[in-house]
């Protein structure tokens, strides 16, 4: 008899390189291969524990979750973040992969469905088993491509994310995010990849160069959500992150905050609880169904660009 897992237990599991990452799982206690594993991947300096509400909300629903933190992030953190070695592959190649490793060794037969916020959306495409993904939903995911940026806001991002940030983790060898009220506290090595004008993976956002890591194992379908007040998950951005899963079946949904009856949502907000209602079920039936409601706010615009 299997035993039954209490929902939001810690869990710990290690990368292909020996480093050890923390998590929290929510699992139902009797198996079943038609129940989805849904593994969330956060984004930039984000703790898992922020979308531990969304979590519960889709293990209410019937779905196992495993959220996890990135090296050198909440339950995944060193001692100490100066010198510490860690990019935004790393934290595709390394640690989502070791997510969907164990996903296969522990919930056998059970299908893999990604929910990736802002930069978890692109760490789908790292790591090497992104195959294995069935359903994907991304929110406001993007890679911080500057010349992306809401033009209003553009210059502030850039003098922010661009200029500040890489001084400050110069000069400290860490981001200290959390000291500034911004993000977690971030390793060098990812700050600097976000601080370039594209990834360091990827010198020119070119869709060959994409294309030549695993964006393209990717066949499920893919629901992309970005927000009109959210200044990274701009149409541009979104767009050309879904132009790279040029194997999947894919779907744009532009949602502004007025479609939902209130004044803003922004980058973050999509996974705050006061959404249980309006905006987690769009989420809960592209996972279930692949499919959106004929009642889902919002409007799909281009699924993806050339």
């Amino acid at each position: 008899m299997t035993r039954l897992i209490i929902p939001g237990t810690p869990v710990r599991h290690m990368a292909a390189d020996g480093f050890s990452l923390g998590g929290f799982l929510w699992r139902h206690g009797k198996p079943d291969t038609c129940r989805a594993l849904v593994i969330i991947n956060a984004a930039t300096s984000v703790r898992c524990r922020y979308y531990s509400r969304f979590a519960d909300y889709l293990f209410a629903q019937g779905c196992d979750v495993l959220t996890y933190d990135y090296r050198g992030i909440g339950e995944s953190r060193p001692a100490t973040l100066r010198g510490f070695k860690a990019s935004w592959s790393d934290w595709g190649r390394l640690d989502f992969e070791a997510m969907l490793k164990y996903a296969a060794q522990a919930f056998p037969g059970q299908p893999i469905d990604v929910v990736g916020h802002s930069f978890g959306g692109c760490a789908v495409g790292l790591a090497a088993s992104a195959g294995q993904v069935r359903r994907l939903v991304l929110v406001g995911a993007q890679y911080a491509y500057w010349r992306d940026y809401a033009v209003g806001q553009r210059w502030r991002l850039f003098g922010k994310w661009h200029v500040l940030m890489p001084l400050l983790t110069r000069c400290l060898g860490y981001f200290p995010g959390k000291r500034l009220g911004w993000l977690e506290d971030t390793p060098a090595g990812v700050a600097l990849d976000w601080s370039h004008r594209t990834p360091r993976y990827e010198q020119r956002p070119s869709a060959r160069a994409m294309r030549s890591l695993h964006f393209g194992d990717v066949g499920g379908s893919i629901l992309a959500v970005s927000i009109t007040d959210d200044p990274f998950g701009t149409v541009a951005a979104t767009e050309r992150l879904l132009g790279y899963f040029d194997n999947a079946q894919r779907l744009h949904l532009r949602l502004a905050p007025e479609d939902v009856g209130v004044e803003e949502i922004g980058h973050f907000a999509f996974f705050h609880d006061r959404f249980r209602e309006r905006l987690w079920p769009i989420a809960l039936r592209w996972l279930f169904q692949g499919e959106l409601a004929p009642d889902t706010p919002g409007r799909p615009v281009s699924p993806y660009a050339e």
